[in-house]
């Protein structure tokens, strides 16, 4: 079993590094940072499943899921025993917004 976070989630990481280093300090992002990575092993471990992202559910879209953590919402999707990672967003970020960004660069 492997985590994979994909290109664009990588991005997301690295803008949120950016943001936070600015408004806040080292030892917040470096626990911030931890979290995620923290909350990615439960998943990929199996010992946490997430709900699947509502957006996408309402369009009938199953195959995504998303975990939060105290300050970010983490959206990926299981193929085999592999987990995905697609998107990591702020909870003050427009998630629709980022969704549909997601969808038309597809």
């Amino acid at each position: 079993m492997a985590v994979i976070i994909l290109p664009d989630a990588q991005e997301d990481l690295l803008s949120l590094q950016e943001y936070m280093l600015d408004k806040w300090s080292e030892a917040d992002w470096l626990k911030a940072e931890d979290e995620i990575f923290e909350k990615l092993v439960l998943v990929d471990t199996g010992f946490l499943t997430g709900a699947y992202v509502h957006e996408l559910a309402e369009v009938g879209i199953f195959e995504y899921q998303n975990v939060f953590t105290s300050h970010h919402k983490l959206v990926y999707r299981r193929i085999n025993e592999d987990v995905y990672v697609y998107a990591i967003a702020a909870h003050r970020q427009d998630f629709p917004a980022l969704l549909m960004k997601r969808l038309l660069k597809i």
